[in-house]
């Protein structure tokens, strides 16, 4: 067995489930020079709580691949199956719904709801869901993170690292299949940025979700269980 096998297999030990499949994915867009490749043939699968980093350059792909495969984005060509699901066969409509049901999101600039506390951020993706239990669901998802005593404060009203732990407590509390993080220590210092990936790891630890990260911090990218390098928009070994 490789050394990436095995560390893989360490990854998802209690299944071999594939999460995320992907079958010769294209993306291309039209520019002033002609037709520009993104993202060129790149196939992978990914199993059930696994952790998974994209790493690259700057204007390699990643972020495109990132958003290919959770449906925010289309292929030209190839197709991305998500929890059995094929994106590329859904409308707008149909992947937002496999969004809502199956995803959580973390992004470098955090994408909380200026006008909403912590708590009220928490819960929105459990009342979309309709879940009656969203306030204290959502309470016990901020305990988690370490915010229990901040669920009434606005987004302004706390720190970078506290702001991304809220939009972890709402990526995680939907318990979703897969949780796409685009450098979600980006935009916090060293220290803060080393705190949010022990507990973004200790969570995908605890709830069996799969991690897909992009990042550009090595440490980070070091702690996931297997890493996929993007050149030129293609996959290097």
């Amino acid at each position: 067995m490789s050394q990436q096998h095995a560390t893989s297999a360490q990854a998802a030990p209690a299944s071999l489930e594939v999460v995320l499949k992907v079958e010769n994915l294209t993306k291309q867009v039209s520019s002033p020079e002609g037709l520009l490749t993104i993202v060129r043939d790149v196939s992978f699968a990914i199993e059930a709580g696994e952790r998974v980093a994209i790493v690259g350059a700057s204007g390699a792909g990643k972020s495109t691949l990132l958003a290919l495969l959770a449906g925010l984005d289309t292929p030209t060509s190839g197709r991305v199956l998500l929890a059995g699901t094929d994106l590329t066969s859904l409308d707008e409509d149909g992947r937002a719904r496999l969004r809502a049901a199956r995803v959580g999101f973390v992004f470098q600039s955090f994408h909380l709801v200026p006008a909403l506390t912590a708590l009220e951020n928490v819960m929105l993706p459990l009342e979309l869901a309709g879940r009656g239990d969203a306030r204290r669901t959502a309470r016990d998802a901020l305990d988690r993170v370490g915010l229990g005593s901040r669920t009434g404060h606005y987004p302004r009203q706390l720190s970078g690292g506290e702001q991304q732990r809220v939009a972890m407590a709402r990526a995680f509390v939907t318990q979703p299949a897969v949780l796409f993080a685009d450098e979600p220590t980006g935009n916090l210092d060293t220290a803060t940025g080393g705190r949010i990936g022990d507990l973004l790891f200790d969570m995908n630890a605890n709830s069996r979700t799969t991690v897909v990260l992009v990042t550009h911090d090595n440490t980070l990218a070091a702690r996931c269980g297997r890493i996929l390098r993007m050149e030129a928009g293609g996959l290097v070994e």
